[in-house]
């Protein structure tokens, strides 16, 4: 599902977000509601990516319309962020609030991902470099065929990971790690400098991923392409850009986990 943006005069924008910072207008937040919905459909898109047939797309939708509400709402246009890129951040955390409230992932699920990250986070603490999927898979008592199968067993889950919200401040001042990796360059110049460490930390994790996974991170996330358009420039399929994209997400927070320790 591709985002296109209403036409609108960008300066026409801007006024029309100045104005409703000044009077809160009820007639100009319906606007900018409707001219904003298809971006909360875009972003429920790219969030029921690898989900259970169980969690329905227009709940997702449902949910996502509560963050553009806040977005709209909380949204400066004085600062230096452009209000999509807002958005989707209040947007997506939306979604996945509500997702976590109705705790969709079966226990046993829950348990063999955090089972994963744990051995992730041993094996790379004594080796000092990304672990194996074979590495992994001993260390787990499993062949690599087993490994690879439990990964995608959990895929649903690891989709949580990269919008874990890392705070460095107040409730209104917070990143999640795929922030760090779609609009690095949106940073307004007044953070915090405890802030711009967090995203340091985020994205040397990131860095130091294996190469594959790092590429895979980077396209969906950053390039915005789907996993199938991943495996066409990739050249594989796209089942197995999706585990690709599970292990990144268990790697990630396995490293993470243990950084945000040493940070805060």
């Amino acid at each position: 599902m591709e985002y296109i943006k209403p036409e609108i005069d960008e300066q026409e924008e801007e006024n029309l977000w100045r104005e409703f910072k000044k009077t809160r207008s009820s007639a100009l937040r319906d606007k900018f509601i409707r001219q904003y919905m298809p971006l909360v459909k875009y972003v429920a898109g790219k969030v029921s990516v690898g989900l259970p047939a169980s969690i329905e797309f227009d709940d997702l939708v449902g949910f996502g319309q509560f963050g553009l509400l806040d977005a709209i709402n909380k949204y400066d246009p004085d600062k230096n962020v452009k209000f999509k890129t807002y958005a989707v951040t209040r947007i997506r955390g939306a979604i996945f609030d509500e997702m976590r409230q109705l705790d969709w992932v079966p226990r046993s699920v829950r348990q063999k991902s955090r089972e994963i990250e744990d051995v992730i986070v041993e094996l790379e603490s004594r080796l000092g470099r990304p672990a194996t999927d074979a590495e992994i898979a001993k260390e787990m008592n499993m062949s690599e065929d087993e490994f690879q199968q439990t990964v995608m067993k959990v895929s649903g889950t690891s989709v949580l990971s990269l919008n874990d919200v890392w705070y460095s401040g107040d409730d209104n001042d917070h990143m999640s790690i795929g922030d760090s990796i779609e609009s690095p360059s949106s940073m307004n110049p007044d953070v915090h400098v405890e802030r711009e460490e967090v995203r340091k930390v985020i994205i040397q994790a990131i860095n130091e991923l294996p190469e594959k996974e790092k590429m895979v991170i980077v396209l969906y996330y950053h390039e915005d392409l789907t996993f199938k358009e991943i495996g066409q420039v990739l050249d594989v399929s796209e089942s197995r850009i999706s585990q690709l994209h599970t292990k990144a997400n268990l790697r990630l927070r396995a490293k993470l986990t243990n950084l945000r320790k040493g940070i805060f």
